[in-house]
């Protein structure tokens, strides 16, 4: 599993001036968008504006192409190289020796192209499984905590209770076993008087062996309220402890997934120019430098049309739902696909080579593959990269400690990059099946202090029905 794909970009052959908008700051620029406005047609001419600059990949976000260029992950060294330009290579290919030190130079940014990309990659990669691993074990002690402290307050309501009950007992007691009245009919010498006392007498032992057995189990229902109580107070200190090192692992799992995607940026940008000019180098036809120039553009027209048609599969889908619809409360369904599977526990599934867990922190929603997936509601992206098990991953502070969380994306399917603030409504990727799917499916998280809670009831309480 790559922890990042490209959205989109191929071999892209821009010549030195850089005017035209490289794939990372197309990525920079784009916005998240609402069902109403789809894609936002023409993202791709936007960083035209920005006038003639170097053509070096920059990180991602949603803060302009000036602040996103300053902020990105630093570039190893060789991509802040000074790549071979056209006439370098037709200057290069006149002279045996000088041609010859050419090919050394561009295998060699070729190789350190292609090395930094499976490097970040595979960081990237274990970097994404090991916040996977820290999230879901944050999950689990998440839930335990809260299912301890339930079990404790019922134990608490059930100790009051008993408690009462003995307290009635006692009463009751005081009120059927007076000394006086007991010491009359014992000393009246009649039979039916002394029946009615031995009858008295064996009712008092009776409610003071009801007694004893009330004031016991309150007593046990007490204990293991307190027993209950100190576990779920441990519980809640190691979810917090393992809810600090899940974010931790979160945000290196972005580093690193920046980083990767900056490698797989400079790859794309110049891999296939570098490889045109190596083959015109070494070529001992007639073919001209020209030639291999139109190749590279050609590439490059052919990546944008794919793109474009992708674009407009994403579009028609993303219409054709009811996903995305913003109500009164300021939140939207995540997704127009059906729900498949409900939050809980459930029974393992297996398939595909690995087995689902018990427990279902979110729910699942399934709209076919590349169906629109939308913000629930305004927040900022703080999380969009590779998530182990979950995937392609993208997660929303929505500020106040409500998050949401959106697994499975396809990959190239992110609309949206981390730092990037979203409205709700807003697309911001779209169906998959990475990671852990049985199927392209979006599985919908609803975090609450960091908590998952039930994804289905949290929607429902703000007028989204899933």
């Amino acid at each position: 599993m790559v922890p990042r794909e490209a959205a989109g970009e191929g071999a892209w052959g821009v010549e030195e001036c850089g005017c035209a908008p490289t794939p990372a700051e197309i990525r920079a620029l784009r916005a998240g968008v609402s069902r109403r406005t789809l894609l936002g047609v023409g993202a791709a001419g936007l960083g035209a504006a920005g006038g003639c600059q170097p053509t070096h990949p920059a990180g991602r976000g949603g803060a302009g192409l000036g602040a996103a260029i300053v902020g990105g992950p630093l570039l190893p060294a060789a991509f802040a190289a000074t790549y071979p330009s056209w006439d370098d290579v037709q200057a290069a290919k006149a002279n045996e020796a000088t041609k010859t030190a050419e090919v050394q130079r561009i295998q060699g940014f070729i190789q350190s192209l292609t090395g930094e990309v499976a490097r970040t990659r595979t960081a990237a990669e274990q970097a994404a499984g090991a916040f996977y691993t820290a999230q879901q074990e944050y999950f689990e002690a998440a839930v335990r905590a809260d299912t301890l402290q339930s079990q404790a307050d019922a134990e608490a309501a059930n100790a009051t209770d008993a408690a009462n009950k003995a307290g009635r007992v006692a009463a009751q007691l005081y009120r059927d076993g007076g000394d006086q009245t007991s010491l009359e009919l014992f000393f009246s010498g009649s039979a039916a008087t002394a029946n009615d006392l031995l009858t008295r007498l064996g009712v008092m032992d009776k409610l003071l062996e009801r007694n004893q057995r009330v004031y016991a189990t309150a007593i046990t229902a007490r204990d293991a309220a307190q027993s209950l109580t100190d576990q779920a107070v441990v519980a809640r200190d190691e979810r917090d402890r393992l809810q600090t090192a899940a974010e931790q692992k979160m945000s290196e799992s972005q580093q690193a997934a920046d980083a990767a995607q900056a490698a797989l940026d400079a790859q794309t940008l110049n891999l296939g120019q570098l490889q045109a000019q190596l083959a015109a180098l070494q070529d001992t036809t007639a073919k001209t430098i020209a030639d291999y120039q139109a190749g590279v553009e050609a590439a490059r027209i052919a990546e944008e049309q794919r793109r474009a048609a992708e674009r407009a599969e994403v579009e028609r889908l993303a219409a054709a739902g009811d996903g995305g619809g913003v109500v009164s409360s300021g939140w939207a369904r995540p997704t127009s696909g059906r729900r498949t599977s409900d939050f809980g526990p459930r029974s393992s599934q297996c398939g595909n080579g690995y087995c689902s867990t018990s427990y279902h922190y979110g729910a699942d929603l399934s709209g076919g593959c590349s169906a629109g997936i939308y913000a629930a509601a305004a927040g900022t992206v703080v999380y969009a990269g590779y998530n182990g098990g979950y995937g392609n991953y993208i997660k929303i502070d929505h500020g106040g400690g409500i998050g949401t969380g959106y697994a499975h994306i396809r990959n190239g399917g992110f609309n949206v990059g981390y730092g990037q603030r979203v409205n709700a409504g807003d697309l911001i990727g779209s169906e998959g099946n990475t990671g852990n799917a049985f199927g392209c499916n979006l599985h919908f998280e609803a975090y609450v202090n960091g908590s998952p809670v039930n994804p289905i009831n949290f929607l429902a309480d703000r007028g989204v029905s899933i």
